[in-house]
């Protein structure tokens, strides 16, 4: 196991195991040069010496490297770092498929087709890219907290330009293998289309059709066992969802489905018309529709590459070598097996005469084709091969959606089902003054809307009681209590929107209504209201050691107001920002005053008295003033300065004092005739 906080590749960091295979554990991880999490696989120490492995952990690599798909896990690199072989690939947080059924226990029809469609459509994308997967099981297919489904772990997966038969060294779990991977025989896309079939079967049944005590029994169940017909532990079961299932777990591959996209076809058929009768079950030539006994010498070769072992996950029992008793008893069981007694409805077989069983099957091979002939003639047809030159080619079908008002539940579902859409009535019905009881009052989408192929139309059935008119009265700006009670009390339904913002509608309260204030609805009517969050919510820049102006200029980009005041620092330059409130990276709404504190620099400043000696006193004190000082006249004395002018100063010339100090000066009164001094201000100094 890796140490957390481990690097490898000098960019994947190791942040815990989050699981564990066969031969590999797998990391959550950050990316640090793209700056995201990811998932990384690392080949366990055993394997590392192993040339085998190596290579088949590479080619799993190389093989889901090529594949960029919504519905498939996304390899992003591949290295190895101080002996590690490590793959980086997208980190899907959820659950698997298996701890989902066994959490659950069984799922529904829908959620068993919803889920099969998205895993069928990935692994379409590898079948388009030649690459069969070969291990499609529950616990390989991941869905995430978004409801999305992924199809992983391409460990055994082989592009099908090499060689297409397997070893069981790169056999899938037993439980989900198809008969011809279990006998060693060619591997295509059909294999994976059996093991999908009985991914199906555990999901509405919650369990795997065949088990056993041990790997070899369970692949010989799938050797010579028919698989019982889900509807007989599921009665509910929709019929097209029980045919789909065995007509993918045919244990004959000409008689699956040929590829991902017929399968896909009919799941989404099944959505629309879960009783349809329209799953093609075909035929292949001779007895192939029989289970098939292996011979002695298969029998034996299966059995000798189950002592080798299956990569099963889910059992860790080994073969034991040295139970021949019970092997001699599990081969008697075989071969005294009945073989084909038991329809797909799980009801049992008349006998048939060999004579009129293979005239039948000649007519259901003719039958097919017909059918296959009709079908490939619609779906052309409907692309546009007989409309004009080219091929229309759409990226999803969409079909116009008929008016259904006025018809009865049956008659609109006849009438959709024309137009390949579903139905589905609403929880509730509601009064009319147009539409009779039963009929069906509105629609969504509506009459002419464009709608996906295959969607579902919701229909409101009348209750067929008069409905008065009433006007919707207008609740904008209101408080949501307050809205609700003015739309109840006037016989209105209140339904809510998406919340959304507001830069003129306080939080909580109402945005507008569906339909507007004013309207004329019939009693009974639903309207939509929609609740303001609020002015957006912005971000805070951070303002601090910005200029003044540079931060008016960054509040205003951001959409706020700057509320400036100054204050003295001893560290940031005068003019620049100090401090801000709310702190850089709040969220506030937008408008909002962010208030900032511009430094006016340090508050003790020093400065040299100025030389204003022989300065009349106006210019001496204007001098002082421009020099950051407070100037007061002292007195007059007796000077050889000329009379008039400033003849001393207090602190003397060229002294350094604090900005704001006071400086005395006196005024000469010109040199003293009687040779007596002639003070007559006083030093301050000395007072």
């Amino acid at each position: 196991m890796i140490r957390e906080g481990v690097y490898l590749g000098k960019r994947y960091e190791i942040l815990g195991r989050i699981g564990s295979g066969g031969m590999a554990d797998v990391y959550k991880g950050k990316d640090h040069k793209l700056n995201r999490y990811v998932a990384i696989k690392v080949l366990k120490s055993d394997y590392r010496q192993d040339e085998v492995f190596i290579k088949k952990f590479l080619s799993e690599a190389q093989a889901a490297a090529g594949l960029m798909h919504p519905n498939v896990v996304n390899v992003y690199d591949v290295g190895q770092d101080r002996g590690l072989y490590y793959m980086v690939m997208e980190l899907v947080e959820g659950i698997t498929l298996k701890d989902y059924i066994e959490k659950k226990g069984r799922l529904s029809a829908k959620e068993t087709i919803s889920i099969s469609i998205q895993m069928v459509t990935g692994l379409q994308a590898a079948h388009n890219q030649h690459i069969i997967h070969r291990d499609i099981k529950p616990q390989n297919i991941i869905i995430s907290k978004d409801g999305k489904v992924k199809v992983t772990d391409f460990g055994i997966a082989r592009a099908t330009t090499a060689t297409q038969t397997i070893s069981t060294s790169v056999m899938g779990s037993v439980h989900y293998t198809s008969p011809e991977q279990a006998r060693g025989g060619v591997v295509d896309q059909k294999s994976d289309i059996y093991s999908i079939g009985i991914t199906m079967y555990e999901m509405i049944t919650g369990h795997v059709p065949f088990d056993g005590d041990s790997t070899v029994s369970v692949a010989l169940k799938h050797l010579q066992e028919e698989i019982k017909s889900p509807a007989e532990e599921v009665p509910d079961i929709p019929y097209s969802l029980e045919c789909i299932i065995m007509k993918c777990t045919q244990k004959n591959p000409g008689l699956r489905y040929h590829d991902c996209a017929s399968l896909l076809l009919d799941l989404k058929r099944s959505l629309v018309d879960p009783e349809g009768d329209f799953v093609v079950l075909g035929a292949a030539g001779g007895d192939t529709d029989r289970t098939m006994v292996m011979s002695t010498a298969e029998l034996e070769q299966v059995q000798g590459r189950g002592r080798a072992g299956y990569d099963d996950d889910d059992y860790d029992d080994d073969y034991d070598d040295d139970d021949d008793e019970d092997e001699e008893d599990e081969d008697e069981r075989l071969r005294g097996r009945r073989q084909g007694q038991y329809d797909r409805r799980g009801r049992k077989k008349n006998d048939v005469n060999p004579d009129t069983k293979r005239i039948m099957r000649i007519l259901m091979i003719v039958a097919g084709v017909v059918i296959a002939l009709l079908v490939l003639f619609l779906v052309a047809n409907a692309a546009g091969f007989f409309s004009g030159p080219g091929i229309v080619a759409t990226k999803e079908e969409t079909v116009k959606v008929p008016d259904v008002r006025g018809m009865t539940y049956e008659e609109a579902e006849k009438e959709l089902k024309k137009h390949d859409l579903g139905i589905k009535k609403a929880s509730e019905e509601e009064p009319s003054n147009d539409y009779d009881k039963g009929e069906i009052k509105s629609q969504k989408p509506g009459a002419g809307e464009k709608a996906k192929k295959n969607s579902t139309v919701t229909v409101v059935i009348s209750s067929g009681e008069a409905a008065e008119k009433v006007q919707v009265p207008n609740v904008v700006d209101k408080s949501e209590a307050e809205a609700e009670k003015l739309l109840q009390d006037a016989g209105l339904k209140v339904t809510k929107g998406e919340p959304q913002n507001s830069d003129t509608i306080a939080a909580g309260n109402v945005i507008s209504s569906d339909p507007a204030a004013n309207t004329e609805v019939d009693e009974g009517t639903s309207v939509t209201i929609v609740i303001s969050l609020g002015k957006e919510d912005v971000k805070v820049p951070d303002l601090k050691n910005r200029s003044a102006a540079d931060a008016e200029s960054a509040l205003a980009a951001a959409g706020l107001v700057g509320g400036a005041s100054q204050d003295y620092s001893d560290t940031v330059p005068a003019g620049n920002v100090i401090s801000q409130s709310p702190d850089p990276g709040s969220s506030v709404e937008a408008g909002s005053t962010v208030n900032y504190v511009v430094s006016l620099g340090p508050k003790t400043q020093t400065v040299e008295v100025p030389d204003v000696l022989k300065s009349y006193p106006d210019t001496a004190e204007q001098v002082l003033s421009e020099s950051g000082l407070n100037a007061v006249y002292g007195g007059q004395q007796y000077s050889d300065y000329p009379e008039g002018t400033v003849c001393r100063l207090n602190p003397e010339v060229g002294v350094k004092v604090e900005k704001g100090s006071t400086i005395y000066y006196w005024v000469s009164m010109g040199p003293e005739d009687t040779g007596d001094g002639g003070d007559t201000g006083g030093d301050p100094e000395l007072e």
